[in-house]
């Protein structure tokens, strides 16, 4: 592993850290606050082939890789303005598309995804099951040649942006009557699909809500990849998303210790900058050193999934969300507590940057089945549920 960044990587780094500074934490909040949508970044950052960057060329992509992709989410939400998008449509479907669709499927879905002009949700979790792929409820039933789609889904980001949603449903072996996981595209405004957002405390553009789906009936060619590996289909696009998690919350944490670090430089107190008190610069140098730690691992991680290694990637993108959640949970606490009251203001907006970050330690897995991962794959103890 080379951890020095190739010429067209550092080149890749610095203009979407430009794009990310014409547009700022002012932007996102303003969109949030407001009701807005972070269409405007969307829209350019498609055009420059930033959101795209990981997905085929012949598809309209950059041909490029994972790791390309997080240093784009990872550079505009060290800018104040990371696309949660990102985490959900280049990278989760995107990449399930690219590498388990049909001709026709990729055809359909991958250039627009790239170029940003259509956006793809993602629909796993359920009210009573969570994301455990095993306990879903949506089923999907064969009626001649459609499918006929049935369930809900919650803390679904984005649906009201999206063109289609990728729903994680289970289908009944032939067989055996077993259900299994299989995956497919359902429009928006497929009959019987509807949605409502969900009222949240944290502070961004993106909704999240809650899907129903009764009966909504889809051609064949709806599935995509093979029915029977769906699970195998369905982790290749979750690990992406935890890396690309990590990538946002990396993003964020260097956006909150770049504003304490510049106030502890300016603001002075008895002739002195706040900063050259222990008290305050011990505890931003370790948070530092947290936060480049976790950032070697999401490196890791993409670079693992890029060079195809599906195992190790996975159990290397587990541990960076968890190292990158509990750094940037840190970072931004101790910023705020650097700039004490300041921090509290909306034209600062570390605090509602503190609500955002905590939802890392949740979402989109938990820190605790982290744990259950590393426990059970990493170390070989046994399976405690």
């Amino acid at each position: 592993m080379n951890f020095t960044e190739t010429d067209e990587q550092v080149a890749l780094r610095a203009a979407v850290a430009d794009l990310g500074r014409k547009y700022g934490y002012a932007y996102f909040t303003r969109q949030a606050r407001t009701g807005g949508r972070l269409t405007e970044l969307w829209q350019e950052a498609g055009a420059l082939g930033f959101i795209g960057v990981n997905l085929p060329a012949e598809y309209g992509g950059g041909g490029a890789g994972l790791y390309e992709l997080s240093i784009v989410l990872e550079e505009l939400a060290a800018a104040g303005c990371g696309l949660l998008m990102m985490v959900v449509s280049p990278a989760i479907c995107g990449t399930i598309l690219a590498r388990f669709g049909t001709p026709e499927q990729k055809q359909r879905w991958l250039p627009k995804i790239a170029s940003g002009s259509a956006i793809m949700a993602f629909g796993i979790t359920e009210p009573d099951a969570g994301s455990n792929a095993h306990k879903l409820t949506t089923v999907a039933t064969r009626d001649g040649d459609s499918w006929v789609l049935t369930g809900r889904k919650i803390y679904i980001s984005g649906v009201d942006e999206a063109e289609a949603v990728l729903i994680v449903g289970r289908t009944a072996d032939s067989k055996t009557g077993t259900l299994r996981p299989a995956l497919f595209a359902v429009p928006t405004d497929a009959p019987g699909f509807s949605f409502q957002p969900l009222e949240m405390d944290v502070l961004m553009p993106e909704k999240q809500h809650l899907l129903f789906l009764d009966e909504v009936r889809l051609p064949a060619d709806a599935l995509v990849g093979e029915e029977g590996a769906a699970l195998l289909q369905l982790f290749a696009g979750l690990n992406p998303e935890r890396i690309m998690a990590s990538a946002m919350a990396v993003g964020s944490a260097r956006y909150a210790l770049a504003k304490a670090v510049g106030y502890a430089k300016e603001r002075t107190v008895w002739s002195v900058p706040i900063g050259a008190h222990q008290g305050l610069a011990h505890p931003l140098a370790q948070v530092k050193i947290e936060l480049e730690l976790a950032r070697l691992m999401m490196q890791k991680a993409a670079v693992l999934y890029d060079a195809g290694d599906d195992m190790a990637a996975g159990e290397a993108a587990n541990m960076a969300k968890y190292a990158a959640a509990e750094a940037s949970i840190r970072v931004v606490d101790q910023a705020i507590q650097s700039l004490g009251g300041s921090s509290m203001t909306s034209e600062v907006g570390l605090a509602a940057m503190l609500a955002n970050v905590r939802t890392t330690r949740i979402a989109p897995v938990s820190r605790e089945m982290i744990l259950n991962f590393v426990a059970q794959h990493s170390l070989g103890l046994p399976k405690s549920y």
